[in-house]
């Protein structure tokens, strides 16, 4: 089931005022992840929030592992798939995303941005060729941040879940099994996973790769901020072009730069 979120978010019903939970509460539920299989967190969640939980994917060179293990769940085709397409991304990944969500019945939402790519260059430019991160910051919030975060109120979602891992970015390295972000809670089952972890799972459950892994890609997003590994640079390094690693997904509001994110 595909569902699209644009233009009518804007007068979706609000939930309930969003509160995260205090240091102590945040503490004991991490405790209580720790332990856990990433199978057994997004259970947690699920049962903890329920109607109130959603699922990122970016579709990406590892997106299948956790879109999966959401499928292997009995409550997996209920919960909103949310991934923003921001009418950059590469023609590899839009068919990806066609034959993940068929193979998983996931239900995938949609969420795009009020401009269209034509307008925003139109009015911006195109933000990712300037060299100046203040603009390609700009470039992410239009076409990311904000249409993520209007999806989710839309969803009334309070707790999401994204297939960051520790080992991708330095910010990442600094996350927790479960983190407040803008308000809501973020939860990271696969966090300590390392790439083998990935590959031997997606190997074991027969998932089909990325169209982009075979020509070198360990990570990808959109077609102009993306690039295979080489000698000289390899993972996040290949993406915006070395200003930055991450794109302002991941991140409270009051981070700054190198510590926003995207999940895979």
């Amino acid at each position: 089931m595909r569902e699209t979120l644009a233009g009518m978010v804007r007068t979706a019903a609000v939930p309930e005022e969003l509160t995260t939970p205090s240091n102590r509460a945040l503490d004991e539920m991490r405790q209580a992840l720790a332990p856990m299989s990433p199978q057994e967190r997004l259970a947690w969640a699920i049962d903890s929030h329920q109607h109130h939980f959603a699922l990122t994917t970016s579709f990406g060179i590892q997106s299948a592992v956790l879109l999966h293990m959401l499928s292997q769940n009995a409550s997996g085709s209920e919960i909103p798939v949310v991934w923003v397409d921001t009418g950059y991304l590469p023609s590899e990944t839009y068919r990806y995303a066609e034959t993940l969500t068929d193979l998983l019945g996931i239900r995938l939402v949609v969420a795009q941005s009020d401009l269209s790519p034509a307008r925003m260059e139109a009015l911006h430019g195109r933000l990712w060729e300037t060299g100046d991160v203040a603009d390609l910051e700009h470039y992410h919030r239009i076409r990311k941040v904000e249409p993520l975060e209007r999806a989710f109120s839309s969803l009334g979602t309070r707790c999401w879940s994204s297939g960051v891992r520790r080992r991708q970015t330095d910010h990442r390295q600094r996350m927790t099994w479960l983190d407040p972000i803008r308000t809501r809670l973020a939860l990271h089952p696969l966090l300590d996973w390392t790439n083998k972890e990935i590959y031997y799972y997606m190997a074991e459950h027969e998932l089909p790769q990325h169209p982009l892994f075979d020509q070198g890609y360990s990570t990808v997003g959109d077609w102009h901020s993306s690039a295979p590994d080489g000698a000289d640079q390899s993972g996040r390094e290949t993406r915006f072009g070395g200003l930055k690693q991450e794109c302002g997904i991941h991140v409270s509001e009051s981070a700054g730069e190198g510590m926003m994110g995207d999940g895979i």
